[in-house]
């Protein structure tokens, strides 16, 4: 029997976790709720829509990609031009809740995922 434990897995391993980052930086693109974010990104996202779906990946529990490439997983430094409080934090879990809607993640991935994530982009703040 196949263990289907992770997020990686539970979400349909690459092609789902792929699917994931896409919808996540479609969501910031249309979401006039996420403006302030989608601000601190340049006109073209499939960059950084591959690297979300880079760090993502070994995040949920698969291959380490962005690890592989970047040799680091410390996410504060990409971060730290950008003023990130409170609002921001709120505007990029609004984006990754679109994006789990998007795919059809269960409610195990959503339950697995919601501290992590929470935890996650509350530590990228650098302001009040």
């Amino acid at each position: 029997m196949e263990r289907r434990d992770t997020p990686y897995e539970l979400l349909g391993g690459d092609a789902g976790v792929r699917a994931l980052a896409a919808a996540f930086y479609a969501a910031m693109d249309r979401l006039p709720e996420a403006a302030t974010i989608r601000a601190m990104h340049g006109a073209n996202l499939e960059p950084i829509t591959t690297k979300l779906y880079e760090f993502l990946s070994g995040w949920f529990g698969g291959p380490r990609l962005y690890f592989e490439r970047y040799g680091s997983v410390c996410m504060h430094e990409p971060h730290s031009p950008y003023a990130i409080g409170a609002a921001e934090r709120d505007q990029w879990l609004l984006c990754m809740k679109h994006a789990l809607d998007e795919v059809g993640a269960s409610e195990e991935v959503r339950a697995l995922l919601r501290v992590p994530m929470y935890r996650f982009a509350d530590a990228l703040r650098n302001r009040a």
